[in-house]
This record gives structure tokens, C-alpha cells and sequence, in this order.
């Protein structure tokens, strides 16, 4: 059209001079849609073409941007989808770990209590002795375990490099609870202890309620309680009734005063978990930190009660060193203290290992999951081992017979415990986006 006016254009100049007012109206309506000038002619104002242009330009963007936004929205919804199923299968894994985690430690607990009664068979003479094995020799391997972790980059720089404050107040807590604990143990008969242990729980709702800010349900806190009652008489049961009263109710409350320190090392521990989370920018510390330098702090505070713990297990400080002396003897089996000693030293190495397993279950525990569900964890494992200790071990001789209340108390505990586990399921797994939608225009 374009090529066609310009020969019209041109040919009019030289050969028709005079054209009509028909062509004229032609070609001037024409050249309106001429892109460029012609030779003769300026440089037209094509409005029609440019109106028609912007108008399909307008058109053209307002459906691309609807298409875009539908995009975006469509693309928005898939990304909610996508996080609602990772945050449903995190939750599934969070509980599949912590219910896994809560079951070791609770096997873990068993053995423990089990193994400790079963060292002191041959240490029988000098319990005062396993414990100090215990605290001093868990230092020693605490920290070899964390120098071979550190070496292989498990273990950073910067986990070792959080604040040791708090770690020196779990040192003292723990030091003091183990100060009270045995002071009052001392005197206490041995069904009483289990059965004021259940205040542990209690300190432990309490504490984290004060300090943390955590709130429970209804259910939570009717199932602690009804496990804390399934102890009771699955232990009471099988002891005479007045055996709290019978050392008097300043030693049961010195029990109980040990019992809020051990709750208080907890609380200081999942402190010392939060705030390494926020130092190392979601980072996590490393349990065997945390485990090396508390126990480092408790022996170095255990030093200095060594006075006064001595006393309370009856033995005079100067005559302390001859005791020690004495005990690695009958801990080694050699030697003319030996006679007695049988059993060791493989059943006081089985309890020293069960019991160091046992605490790095429940730090794993409190780590994961919270110190009540760690308390928990631990509480159950007193029924289950009243039952093991009805069952022919070696080196106890005769095996217990079986409390009149344990299947009454058993019952009531697994009840609080599932109780407290229950939630009610107010949604569904969300749905798996179909291919439809994610397919792009």
C-alpha cells in the first residue's frame, strides 16, 4: 500500500498537474497510515495508527500483567501447599524422634537404677567411694570425648566459645542437689526416695512455667499427675505405710529441696540450649559441651563440699584418703581388701557406662523435646525396675516379690502418660499440589 501511493505521489507532480477533489480526498485519507513522509510531503501525524497501536499495547499489557498475577497467585499457593507438607512431615519426624528418644531413655533409666544397686554389691562398703568415681571420672571422659569431636569438626570453634556462667551454675546446682540427696538418703528408707523423686516433676512444671514462659494444657497437666500418682502406689505398695514419717519431715523435705535443684539444672540447661540457638543463628551446641564443662564446674564445687559430704556418710575427713585408697582396692579386686569385692570391677564399669549413656539420653532428650518430657522419661522407668528387681538377677540372691499395688499403679501411670501424649487432630495432612497447577503459561 505504502509502494503504491508513492508511484501516485510521484507521477502527479510531472503528468497531472490538476487532479480531482475524489483523488485528492484518496490520497490524503491514505497518507493519514503512512509509517514515513513521502519526497513532497512532510512528516504526517499518523493518529489513527497510533491510537490503534497504544490501544493494543494497553490490551496487550493488561492481559499479560492478569496473566502474571494470576501466576503469582497460583505460584503463592503452591508455596503454601509446599510448607504446610514440610512443616506436617517435620512435625511427624519431631515426634517419631522425641517418642524414640523418650524410650531409650527410659530403658537407659532402667538399667541404671538396676546396675547401681547391682555395683554396690561388691562397693557395698564404700559407696561414698562409687559416687566421686562417677563425678570425677566422667570429667576425664567428657573431655576426651569433646577433644576427638572437636578434632573431626563436629565440634566448632564457636560452641566452645559460648558463655561458661551458665555452665557454672549447673555445676553448683548439681553439686548442691548431690550434697542434699545424700544427706538426706542417708537417713531415709529406700521405698520413701521414689515416691518423694515425684516432686521432681512437679518442681519441673513450675519452674518452667516461672522461667521460660511455657504454658500446658489440661491434659498435660492431669497426665503428669496421674503418673506421678501411678508411682506412688506402685511403690508404696509394697512398703509399710509409715516409712516417710519414720525419719521425720526435715530429712523428706531435704529430699525435696535436692529434688528442685535437679529440676533447676534442667531449666538451666534448656536456657543454655535457647540461648546457644540464638548465638549460633539456629546452629544447635553439642551435647558433649554442655556435659563436659557442667561436670567439670560440679567436681570442681564437689571439691569443696568433700568437708561435709564425708561427714554425712559417716567417715572423718582426715580418715578420707584411707577410705579412697581402700575403695580403688575393692574397686580393682586385688589386694588384701579383695574378700567381699566380688563383681568387681565389671559391675561397677557396667554402671559407670549405663549411667553416663543415661545422661546423655536425657540432655538428648531436653534438647529435643523439653525437661518434663525428660522427667517423664525417667519417672516411668521406676515402675519398670521395681519389676526387674522381682526377676533373678545375679548377685542379689533371692528376687523381690512383686508389690500388691503395681498392676493398680502401672495402670494409672500408663494412663497419665497417654493422657499427656494426647492431642486432638484439628487438621488433615494438607494436599500434595497436582501437576495441573504447577505447570506454567
Amino acid at each position: 500500500m505504502a509502494a503504491s501511493t508513492h508511484r501516485i505521489l510521484s507521477s502527479s507532480s510531472s503528468n497531472f498537474p490538476r487532479q480531482s477533489i475524489r483523488n485528492r480526498r484518496l490520497l490524503s485519507s491514505e497518507s493519514q497510515f503512512l509509517p514515513y513522509p513521502t519526497a513532497n510531503q512532510p512528516k504526517p501525524q499518523p493518529i489513527l495508527l497510533r491510537q490503534w497501536t497504544r490501544q493494543r499495547k494497553l490490551s496487550s499489557t493488561i492481559c499479560w500483567y492478569a496473566l502474571h498475577d494470576n501466576k503469582e497467585e497460583e505460584d503463592e499457593e503452591q508455596e503454601e501447599q509446599v510448607a504446610e507438607i514440610v512443616n506436617y512431615d517435620c512435625q511427624r519426624r519431631r515426634r517419631a524422634e522425641v517418642a524414640v528418644a523418650a524410650v531409650a531413655t527410659m530403658g537407659l533409666g532402667v538399667g541404671n537404677r538396676v546396675l547401681y544397686k547391682l555395683a554396690l554389691v561388691p562397693l557395698k562398703q564404700y559407696p561414698f567411694f562409687l559416687a566421686q568415681l562417677a563425678t570425677f571420672g566422667y570429667v576425664v571422659v567428657y573431655f576426651c570425648i569433646l577433644h576427638f569431636r572437636h578434632r573431626a569438626g563436629i565440634v566448632t570453634d564457636e560452641m566452645l566459645s559460648i558463655p561458661k556462667a551458665p555452665l557454672l551454675a549447673v555445676g553448683l546446682v548439681e553439686a548442691i542437689s548431690a550434697a542434699c540427696g545424700m544427706a538426706a538418703g542417708a537417713v531415709l528408707s529406700g521405698a520413701a526416695i521414689p515416691i518423694l523423686s515425684q516432686s521432681f516433676l512437679v518442681w519441673q512444671i513450675i519452674l518452667s512455667y516461672l522461667f521460660l514462659g511455657r504454658r500446658y494444657k489440661f491434659n498435660q497437666l492431669l497426665g503428669c499427675f496421674l503418673v506421678a500418682v501411678g508411682v506412688v502406689v506402685t511403690v508404696a505398695s509394697g512398703s509399710s505405710a509409715g516409712s516417710l514419717m519414720e525419719a521425720g519431715l526435715f530429712w523428706s523435705l531435704l529430699m525435696i529441696v535436692s529434688f528442685l535443684f535437679q529440676a533447676a539444672d534442667t531449666i538451666l540447661k534448656e536456657v543454655i540450649f535457647l540461648d546457644a540457638a540464638k548465638k549460633l543463628k539456629g546452629g544447635s551446641v553439642d551435647l558433649f559441651v554442655i556435659n563436659s564443662y557442667g561436670s567439670a564446674f560440679q567436681a570442681i564445687f564437689i571439691c569443696l563440699l568433700l568437708p561435709f559430704l564425708s561427714r554425712l556418710w559417716g567417715i572423718p575427713f582426715r580418715q578420707l584418703p584411707n577410705y579412697l585408697s581402700d575403695g580403688a582396692a575393692c574397686f580393682l579386686n586385688m589386694g588384701t581388701i579383695s574378700s567381699g569385692c566380688e563383681g568387681a570391677p565389671l559391675l561397677p564399669v557396667l554402671f559407670c557406662m549405663v549411667n553416663m549413656g543415661y545422661n546423655i539420653s536425657l540432655l538428648h532428650l531436653i534438647k529435643i523435646s523439653s525437661g518434663v518430657v525428660s522427667s517423664l522419661a525417667s519417672t516411668v522407668s521406676v515402675p519398670i525396675s521395681v519389676f526387674v528387681f522381682t526377676l533373678p538377677l545375679p548377685y542379689l540372691g533371692v528376687a523381690s516379690s512383686l508389690p500388691s499395688g503395681f498392676i493398680a499403679g502401672a495402670v494409672v501411670l500408663v494412663m497419665g502418660m497417654l493422657i499427656y501424649a494426647w492431642t486432638p487432630s484439628t487438621s488433615t495432612p494438607p494436599p500434595i499440589p497436582s501437576p495441573v497447577t504447577t505447570s506454567s503459561l
